[in-house]
C-alpha cells in the first residue's frame, strides 16, 4: 500500500530537501519504488538528484496547472526504484495561478491518485506555508518536520503543527504528524540541550534517528547525487539509512495496526 508523506517546515535552511532526497534515496535503495515530487520552485530536490530546473521539459507546474498525467513528466534517476517529479521555472508563478482555480488545494492529490505502482511518494515542499505546501499536504498521509537544532527553531515548529490541523480539519482528515526529525546535530552543549527540551515537549512524536552536521552531505548535493551514491560511509549516509530503516518499521507497526 502506498504512504506519501510531505516533508515540511516553514523555516529554511533546517535540512528539509536534504531529508526528502536522502529519505527518497534510502527508500529505493531497500528496493522500494519510490517517487520524489519537487514542489520547490528552486528546484534543489531534483538537482541534488542531478536534474536541472531549468532543462526540463515537464515538470510539476505541469501537472497542478495544465492536467498532465504524472508519469508523462516522470524523470528517472541513477537509483533503479527511484523517480523524480521535477520542478521547472515556471513553478515560481505557480501559487498565483493557482488562487482563482477550482480544487486548487487538491490539485497535486487528484494527479499522484494515477501516478503508478509506487510504495513511497516522498514531497519535498518550498519553505512557505502557500499553496504549494498546502497541496502537499493535502495529498499526504503523514508529515515529517525537519527540525534544527537551535532555539529559535521551535518557533517555526509551532507554525507548521498548527497548519497541518487545520488542513486535517478541512483538507485532509487522515493526514497525521509522523514526527520530527532533529537534523544539522552539532557536538556542543547547545545542540543537546535544544534536543532534550524538544524531545521533552514533544513527547512520542520525535524520530530516535538524529541527522549530524555533515560536510559530506552538502558536497552530494554539489554533485547531483544523494549521499548514498557519494560517500555511502559518511555519518551522513549512516543516518539518513538508520531514519528510512525507522521510518519503515513505524509504517509497518501502523498497518499491523490497522489490519
Amino acid at each position: 500500500m502506498r504512504r506519501t508523506v510531505t516533508i515540511a517546515n516553514q523555516k529554511g535552511g533546517v535540512g528539509k530537501t536534504t531529508t526528502a532526497v536522502n529519505l527518497a534515496a534510502s527508500l529505493a535503495a531497500g528496493e522500494h519504488r519510490t517517487l520524489l515530487v519537487d514542489l520547490d520552485p528552486q528546484g534543489n530536490a531534483g538537482s541534488a538528484l542531478g536534474v536541472a530546473r531549468d532543462e526540463v521539459e515537464g515538470s510539476v507546474y505541469d501537472v497542478l496547472l495544465d492536467g498532465r498525467a504524472v508519469p508523462e513528466v516522470v524523470r528517472r534517476t541513477e537509483l533503479r526504484f527511484l523517480d523524480l517529479l521535477p520542478a521547472s521555472r515556471h513553478l515560481v508563478g505557480a501559487e498565483i495561478e493557482l488562487a482563482g482555480s477550482e480544487r486548487r488545494e487538491s490539485r497535486l492529490r487528484e494527479a499522484l491518485a494515477t501516478a503508478g505502482d509506487y510504495e513511497h511518494v516522498i514531497i519535498d515542499c518550498p519553505p512557505s506555508l502557500g499553496l504549494l505546501t498546502l497541496n502537499g499536504l493535502a495529498a499526504s498521509d503523514g508529515v515529517i518536520v525537519p527540525l534544527q537544532c537551535e532555539y529559535f527553531a521551535l518557533e517555526g515548529l509551532a507554525d507548521i503543527l498548527r497548519t497541518v490541523e487545520l488542513v486535517k480539519g478541512s483538507l485532509n482528515p487522515a493526514l497525521e504528524v509522523d514526527g520530527i526529525l532533529l537534523t544539522m546535530f552539532g557536538q556542543n552543549n547547545l545542540a543537546s540541550q535544544v534536543a532534550e527540551d524538544i524531545r521533552r515537549h514533544f513527547a512520542g512524536r520525535v524520530f530516535e534517528t538524529v541527522i549530524p552536521r555533515n560536510v559530506r552531505l552538502s558536497e552530494s548535493q554539489s554533485h547531483g547525487k544523494p549521499i548514498l551514491l557519494y560517500d555511502v560511509a559518511s555519518k551522513g549516509c549512516q543516518s539518513y539509512l538508520a531514519f528510512a530503516r525507522e521510518v519503515s518499521r513505524r509504517e509497518a507497526s501502523r498497518e499491523r495496526s490497522d489490519a
